[in-house]
Order: structure tokens, then C-alpha cells, then sequence
């Protein structure tokens, strides 16, 4: 099972990464064409493109945002290292990553993310008091998503994510993890499960974690609600589009959704009961599947105002910030290389210049 998912996330996060650089150099050309049609200057029209495709330099100053009642003032682009460095050790990225002010990192688990916490415990070694360190688990509980678990299946269940968590710690080589998840979360019965808290709590009065997490892309808003009610979570990672609820099984907006300025209530209430609401496959819909072409770049415009679509960023960089600034405190982000990290680092550190102060 553990080789089957790793060669899952490292073959989707491939096909994702190869079609997200086409559509970059694809808004490299369109916007510098434009621009050399405008201006007929050959150097502004090269400088328009690359700003456009998250190329020109310098980087700007990140921004920060407080992850609700955790005290972290986290830099608005968590690196999201699961994918990334599920193969090998990225220490280029991650240092270049930190040293522009990204100080919240998330990876997962051995079972799912194959080597990434393995490969980033060199990291950790020089950077590990300057971080925010967040990781996650499967809860090992094998019901659907709407059924009830009962006791003795909530105490395996319990049993089985601390288990992960004592291999997390193990991985990357630390003893304390700042935030742990319900990694996936789909059943409501789970979030509310006293066993599962119990072991939560167990793990933090033995000085493991700090926090407690879920990360959820099917049924997100009974998920989030169930967060909500319980008062027990501290963060939730929430995947989440400018045009509602993303879809994990279509990898695509989830049919009959409310976009999401009309989800914006329910955010704010988390987010006034204390929970971090981390933002994750903002623009993943953007790519699009190996087998219908090369993505849907104009997917989210419907969404946007026209200060946004006028905006020089890329399809990419406008999701992430249109959701940052629609409810979210941050968004995770999945980089594989240096020009992805680049453009993810734009979209976060400039989210709030292309909206009002009420968006």
C-alpha cells in the first residue's frame, strides 16, 4: 500500500507540475506578446511575461497572518513538502523558501508521502526552533465516510494514529511536532470521537504536539462544522477553490457548491472559534486531468473582478490569491521547483493589493 500511494502522489504531482509549466510559459508568451504589441519595446514586453509567469525579481516582502488560537504568526504560504520530497531531500528549495520568510511547513507520513519526512529532517536539524512544523495521519479506521464508528473501532483507530504520530517524530529525526492532523478527514463521526481526542490529548500532555489538525477535500463543510462544534481542532486545512468546495474524486469544483464568497460565513465562524484555516487545491482544477488536455486556465474568471483579471499573475498565482483573501489565513502549496515556489511566494505575499478592504 505504501509504495502504491507513493507512486500515486509522485505521478500526479509529475503530471500536475509538467501541465502548471506549460500554462506558466504559456502566460509568459501571452502577456508578453500583448505587451510588445502595445508598447512595441521587445525588453518591456520579456519583463511583463516573466512577471506574469512569476519570473522577475525581486521577490517581495512576505506577509503574515496569525493561525488562529495556536499564537503562530505564519507566513501566508505554507510550504507544503509531502510531494516535493517524497523522492529526495529538496534543501535548495526549502532554505531558499525559509530564508524569504516562509516559516510554516507541512509535510505527512511515510505511508502516503513515501521518504518527505525522512528527507526533511536535514532541515530540521538547522532550522527546526525557527519553524512552525506541521505533519499529518490517515486515522486508521476502515468505515465510510458516512458511517458511525463505534468504541471499539475509535480505540484501533486512536491507537493506530499515535502509532503514526511516534513515526513522524521518528522520521524526522525531532520530538515534538507543532501541529499533528486527521490527515483526509471525510467522517464526522471520527472528528467527533472521544477516543480520538483522548489520544490527541494524550500525545500533547506527553509533550509530542502543541496542536490539533484536519485536513479534509471530501465532505469539507460537515468536516469543518464538525471542527467547529467539538472546539478541539486548532487548524484545518481545507481544500477549497474561488468557486466553492474542490472536488477530490472529479478534480474539479464539487458539483452543486456554493463559490466562495457564499462560503465566507462559514469560515469567519471558524475562524472567530479560534481555528487556522489553511487553504490547499486553490488552483489545483487549473491543470486539469492527464487524459482531457492541458488544464483550464480560465476555470476560476466567472469568480473575479476585473482588477484581478487584469492583474499580471499567473492563472496560478490569482486562485491562491483570491482564496487568501476571501476567508483563508493561509494557503499550502506544493513546490517542486524553484519557479514554483517563486510564483506560490508572489501570489501570498501580494494577495491584498488586488482587492479592496472588504473583500
Amino acid at each position: 500500500m505504501q509504495s502504491e500511494n507513493k507512486s500515486q502522489i509522485d505521478g500526479e504531482s509529475f503530471l500536475v507540475a509538467s501541465r502548471r509549466r506549460v500554462l506558466q510559459y504559456a502566460t509568459l508568451l501571452g502577456v508578453g506578446t500583448t505587451s510588445l504589441v502595445k508598447s512595441k519595446s521587445v525588453r518591456a514586453a520579456a519583463a511583463d511575461g516573466k512577471e506574469a509567469a512569476g519570473l522577475a525579481e525581486p521577490w517581495p516582502e512576505m506577509q503574515y497572518r496569525m493561525l488562529g488560537r495556536t499564537g503562530h504568526n505564519s507566513s501566508r504560504l505554507i510550504f507544503g513538502c509531502g510531494a516535493a520530497l517524497s523522492r529526495s531531500p529538496k534543501d535548495e528549495l526549502l532554505n531558499k523558501a525559509f530564508d524569504s520568510g516562509v516559516n510554516t511547513f507541512d509535510v505527512g507520513y511515510k505511508h502516503y508521502y513515501g521518504n518527505a519526512e525522512k528527507n526533511m529532517a536535514p532541515f530540521l536539524k538547522t532550522h527546526r526552533d525557527q519553524i512552525f512544523l506541521i505533519s499529518k495521519a490517515a486515522v486508521p479506521a476502515d468505515i465510510d465516510w458516512d458511517e458511525t464508528i463505534n468504541t471499539q473501532q475509535a480505540k484501533t483507530a486512536a491507537k493506530g494514529w499515535l502509532d503514526f504520530m511516534e513515526e513522524s517524530l521518528d522520521e524526522m529525526q525531532v520530538d515534538h511536532i507543532d501541529a499533528y492532523y486527521f490527515m483526509g478527514a471525510n467522517n464526522v463521526s471520527i472528528m467527533k470521537s472521544d477516543e480520538m481526542l483522548a489520544a490527541f490529548e494524550q500525545a500533547k500532555a506527553s509533550g509530542k504536539v502543541s496542536y490539533l489538525g484536519v485536513s479534509t477535500h471530501q465532505n469539507a463543510e460537515n468536516v469543518l462544522k464538525a471542527a467547529i462544534e467539538t472546539n478541539a481542532f486548532d487548524l484545518a486545512m481545507i481544500a477549497i477553490t474561488p468557486g466553492g468546495w474542490y472536488d477530490w474524486n472529479d478534480k474539479s469544483i464539487l458539483d452543486g457548491s456554493p463559490k466562495m464568497t457564499e462560503l465566507r460565513p462559514l469560515l469567519d465562524q471558524a475562524r472567530e472559534k479560534g481555528i487556522g484555516l489553511v487553504g490547499m487545491k486553490a488552483g489545483r482544477y487549473l491543470a486539469g486531468r492527464a487524459w482531457l488536455g492541458w488544464g483550464n486556465p480560465t476555470a476560476f474568471d466567472d469568480f473575479y473582478d476585473n482588477e484581478l483579471l487584469q492583474a499580471k499573475l499567473s492563472e496560478f498565482q490569482k486562485s491562491y490569491a483570491f482564496v487568501l483573501e476571501h476567508g483563508l489565513d493561509v494557503v499550502n502549496a506544493d513546490m517542486q521547483n524553484m519557479l514554483h515556489l517563486k510564483e506560490n511566494f508572489v501570489a501570498a505575499a501580494t494577495s491584498s493589493q488586488y482587492f479592496n478592504a472588504t473583500a
